[in-house]
C-alpha cells in the first residue's frame, strides 16, 4: 500500500528534514506517526500527497511511484488519499452538506452522485441532523466531523489525519479517534500524525516514531516513546 524506501528530503540550502526513512504500511492498517516538532512528520505527509518529491529514495502509494508521478496524475492520486487537518479548513459560507458537496463538485462528480454520496458520508460521521448548519453553528468536534466526511467523499483507500484532535478538548478528541477507528474497520488505511502521547498510548496500534528526520522506533502495538 505505502512504501518509503531510504527516503531523503533536503531543502535549500542544506537542511535535511528526512534522512533515510524506510517503512511499509499494509492495506487496512491504523498507524500513528509521531515525533517532536521538526522531526519530519509534516514533510512526510507532503511527500505522500505529492506536494513535494523526495531528494532521493523511493515512495510508492499503491501503483504510483511518487518520484515519477506526472503532474496530470496527481489529482487521481489525491482522490485515493483523504486528508483531515487540525484547523478543519471548512468553507465558512457553506453548510456542512455543501462543504462535502463542493469537494465532490470540483472533482467533476455529477449532481446525481453528489445527492447520493454527501448524505451517506454525513451519516457515517453522525451529522445527519446538522447537515444544513454552517461551520460557525457547529462545535469544534462537529466541524472536524464535517472535515472527515469531506475527506471520505471520494471513498479514499487512505485517510491521512494530520493532528486532527489538536484544536479539540479531551472529550471531542476521544470521539474523533473512535470515529477514525470505525473508518479503519471499514477497511480504510488510517495514518494518524500526532504529538498527543495519551491518544497514541491508548490506541495500542502500530507507532512509527520520527526523530531528527529518521525512524527511531517502529512497533506493532506500541506507545509513544521519544
Amino acid at each position: 500500500m505505502i512504501t518509503f524506501e531510504d527516503v531523503v528530503k533536503v531543502y535549500p540550502p542544506k537542511i535535511k528534514v528526512l534522512d533515510g526513512v524506510s517503512f511499509h504500511i499494509k492495506p487496512g492498517e491504523f498507524v500513528s506517526i509521531v515525533g517532536a516538532s521538526g522531526s519530519g512528520k509534516t514533510t512526510l505527509g507532503k511527500l505522500l500527497l505529492a506536494e513535494e518529491k523526495p531528494t532521493s529514495g523511493k515512495i510508492k502509494l499503491g501503483d504510483w511511484e511518487i518520484n515519477k508521478i506526472s503532474r496530470g496524475e496527481v489529482p487521481d492520486l489525491r482522490r485515493q488519499v483523504g486528508v483531515v487537518f487540525q484547523d478543519f479548513k471548512l468553507l465558512p459560507n457553506r453548510t456542512a452538506y455543501e462543504n462535502v458537496a463542493f469537494a465532490l463538485e470540483v472533482s467533476g462528480t455529477t449532481r446525481r452522485q453528489i445527492l447520493e454520496i454527501a448524505p451517506q458520508v454525513l451519516k457515517i460521521v453522525n451529522l445527519t441532523g446538522v447537515a444544513n448548519r454552517y461551520p460557525h453553528q457547529l462545535s469544534g468536534g462537529e466541524q472536524q466531523r464535517v472535515s472527515i466526511a469531506r475527506a471520505l467523499a471520494h471513498r479514499p483507500k487512505i485517510l491521512l489525519a494530520d493532528e486532527p484532535t489538536g484544536n479539540l478538548d479531551a472529550i471531542n478528541a476521544g470521539e474523533i479517534i473512535e470515529l477514525l477507528k470505525k473508518i479503519n474497520e471499514f477497511g480504510t488505511t488510517v495514518l494518524l500524525v500526532t504529538h498527543d502521547r495519551e491518544i497514541v498510548n491508548r490506541l495500542r496500534r502500530r507507532v512509527i516514531t520520527l526523530k531528527d528526520g529518521k525512524v527511531s522506533n517502529d512497533v506493532l502495538h506500541g506507545q509513544y516513546h521519544l
